[in-house]
């Protein structure tokens, strides 16, 4: 057993290295005008129907369901720094704040900085260095959920950062579905999210994780996340941001270390006028017949998109294509796309495209001519560009993520 002590420090030292230099990519940030919200500055809530409505109604727009759970096999609600509410409905489904778990379980040490490194960039190191809390969701051998868990990271001091480590493991042969809604308080002025997410898929079991945003033109989004993908495992990513954000700035990697591992990543990103979007997904085929595909959806109505796939083959067998369409509604708005594949081995099939262009006059035209204004034939062009038919996901988590795009957007767009 590793001492425990030793760990810690080492991780502490990375951290502080980290911690001096600047962000890898997207916009720097000043971490120093922002103030840290302790942890366990906000109570425990023990009936979620007491939160604000107002708040519940902010969460509700990423799909994060308070009044009514009857559909969900667990709920996390985190505000700022502090877990306020945790705990599963369903029997070996496990849900709650990463500083139980700890307690809980010794070899969570095992886990804690594997998948993504404490020494990536200053937004890694300062989760580590103010000992951040967020949720730890696992699925027991066999067991797969009859309801999403979901899970809500709420920010909602003015001009704070909130800070999030997470750890999400599916055991052999079990399946995970997870709704994560991130959003800020409608009165918040300015903030930063920071958030870790490591997933350990083991042999034969799957996640399938959709995130909704509802941010607003005044927050900075710097999430990290990493995903061990093990033999026969199933990684899927669905990355929904349709409503105004000021910057964010991710790229999660995907390791499919097992044979026959697969990740799919499904993005849709739509930028308002004075959004700064750079996202992208990285995966790396390190096992014999392990898959993967990256579909991404851009729209900008103003905003700056940076869509970024890149994709890696480094055993026999294996398999990639990537795919990035991006439309320009307003003359102002800028999509950068950037596709990279390599292969380090022979027998390898890897492959991208990518288009950038505007909406064809003549689909307008076309729709118009069977009774449709110019709006609404713009609109219905839209819906269908946003479509992203996600293989393997579940009716009901496919019929909420639909519903959660047509909302936003109508807001958006």
């Amino acid at each position: 057993m590793p001492d425990m002590q030793k760990v810690e420090t080492d991780l502490i030292e990375r951290a502080k290295a980290a911690a001096a230099k600047k962000a890898a990519a997207g916009p720097d940030i000043d971490l120093e005008q922002f103030v840290v919200p302790k942890k366990g500055e906000k109570k425990y809530v023990e009936k979620l129907e007491t939160i604000a409505e107002v708040d519940k109604s902010r969460m509700l727009e990423s799909g994060v369901m308070l009044d009514d759970r009857t559909a969900r096999s667990g709920t996390f609600v985190q505000m700022d720094n502090t877990p306020v509410h945790f705990g599963a409905a369903q029997d070996g489904i496990e849900v709650m704040s990463i500083s139980e778990a700890r307690k809980k379980y010794d070899w969570l040490k095992d886990y804690w900085w594997k998948a993504v490194q404490v020494d990536a960039d200053k937004y890694t190191a300062h989760v580590e260095l103010n000992d951040a809390d967020g949720y730890f969701i696992r699925a027991l051998p066999g067991v797969k959920t009859d309801y999403p868990v979901q899970a809500c990271l709420y920010l909602q001091h003015d001009q704070a950062v909130q800070d999030v480590h997470n750890i999400i493991i599916a055991e052999e042969g079990s399946e995970l579905h997870i709704i994560t809604g991130c959003a800020v308080a409608h009165r918040q002025s300015m903030g930063l999210h920071v958030g870790v997410s490591e997933f350990y898929i083991k042999k034969g079991a799957k996640i399938t994780f959709s995130m909704i945003h509802t941010w607003s033109p005044e927050t900075e989004v710097r999430p990290r996340t990493g995903a061990i993908i093990e033999e026969d495992g199933l990684y899927l990513s669905n990355y929904v941001i349709m409503k105004p954000v000021h910057s964010i700035q991710a790229s999660p990697i995907a390791r499919c270390v097992g044979k026959n591992a697969t990740v799919r990543f499904n993005t849709i990103m739509v930028a308002t006028p004075g959004s700064h979007m750079d996202l992208g997904t990285r995966a790396f085929l390190d096992a014999p017949g392990a898959r993967t595909e990256m579909i991404a959806r851009a729209i900008t109505a103003g905003g700056e998109i940076i869509s970024r796939g890149y994709m890696e083959g480094n055993a026999v067998d294996i398999k990639g294509h990537l795919e990035c369409r991006g439309l320009i509604l307003k003359e102002q708005g800028s999509i950068h796309a950037i596709p990279e594949l390599k292969a380090t081995v022979p027998n390898v099939d890897l492959s991208h495209e990518a288009a950038v262009g505007k909406i064809a006059e003549d689909e307008v035209e076309y729709l118009m001519a069977r009774g449709l204004t110019r709006d609404e034939a713009t609109a219905a062009i839209i819906r269908g560009f946003l479509k992203v038919d996600i293989e393997g996901l579940p009716k009901m988590l496919n019929d909420e993520l639909r519903k959660a795009v047509e909302a936003s957007e109508n807001e958006a767009l």
